[in-house]
């Protein structure tokens, strides 16, 4: 990765356009030609709206926010999964990006385990040598050895979600982009993997981390980012920007004030 590893977003915005289609038989859509009632409408639903911050290389960045707050959104853009409204979005063009949004998708159900980790490995562009280097690991972390040459249609939905987490964590990633991750496989994974997850940390690599667990946050993330409503809220140290989510969730303060109390870092200012 170049030196130059910062992650950037600059006045970011995401629209979707909603659709209404009422009518739905032959009848209504006639009707519909005199009773605005029965026609199909769009509306714009801002996702995102002017979004700006910095992520230095070797930060963790949480993101925090209500239901329907943009985080997903926010990510998968950073993943170049949407594209832009508009603003801008900068990421290093040489960094191994793994993209944990939602473990076990890419994944091709008729082919096996095994040839699923080579077909997600080769999506984030490492050789076939590289990943034979790390095959086996893979499997053994994703405890899947009896199963690695069995289809992936006949997988539960957790070992699905194992084996994962296990290519994205053992491939040697640059910057690792997570949505709720520790909600895959059970407990003694779970502990597994955040133990993984603390060497990525510790060898100072760069993480955008969504959660709504305060404690996973403040274990894993120096600062977290605060979303409401598709608005910015601000970015502090866990403990203080948990207390806003908290404070906005029963409504004892308003968007302005806990705007106010969470000012950017000077780090993280674009």
């Amino acid at each position: 990765m170049t030196d130059n590893g910062d992650i950037l977003v600059e006045h970011l915005c995401k629209d979707y356009i909603l659709q209404y289609n009422r009518a739905m038989t032959l009848k209504s859509r006639f009707v519909g030609i005199f009773n605005r009632r029965y026609r199909t409408t769009k509306t714009i639903f801002r996702a995102l709206d002017d979004i700006n911050f910095r992520i230095p290389n070797g930060i963790s960045l949480g993101v925090m926010g209500h239901n329907g707050s943009g985080k997903s959104t926010l990510l998968k853009l950073l993943a170049g999964i949407l594209i832009p409204t508009s603003g801008k979005i900068k990421v290093p063009d040489d960094a191994y990006i793994g993209t944990m949004i939602q473990l076990g998708v890419g994944f091709s159900p008729e082919l096996t385990g095994l040839e699923n980790v080579y077909l997600s490995a080769s999506l984030y562009g490492y050789q076939r040598k590289e990943i034979d280097k790390k095959v086996e690991e893979i499997i053994e972390f994703a405890e899947l050895s009896s199963f690695i040459d069995v289809p992936v249609k006949n997988y539960s939905s957790g070992m699905q979600a194992r084996l994962g987490f296990s290519v994205m964590i053992i491939m040697d990633m640059d910057i690792l982009l997570i949505d709720e991750v520790f909600a895959a496989g059970d407990l003694s994974f779970q502990e597994k993997s955040k133990a993984k997850m603390m060497e990525f940390k510790e060898a100072n690599k760069t993480i955008v981390f969504v959660s709504h667990s305060a404690k996973a946050l403040d274990e894993f993330c120096d600062y977290v980012c605060l979303l409401y409503k598709g608005k910015m809220v601000g970015i502090g140290v866990p403990k203080d920007v948990n207390e806003q989510y908290v404070a906005l969730t029963h409504k004892r303060t308003t968007f302005e004030e806990a705007q106010t109390s969470l000012a950017v870092p000077e780090a993280l200012l674009v």
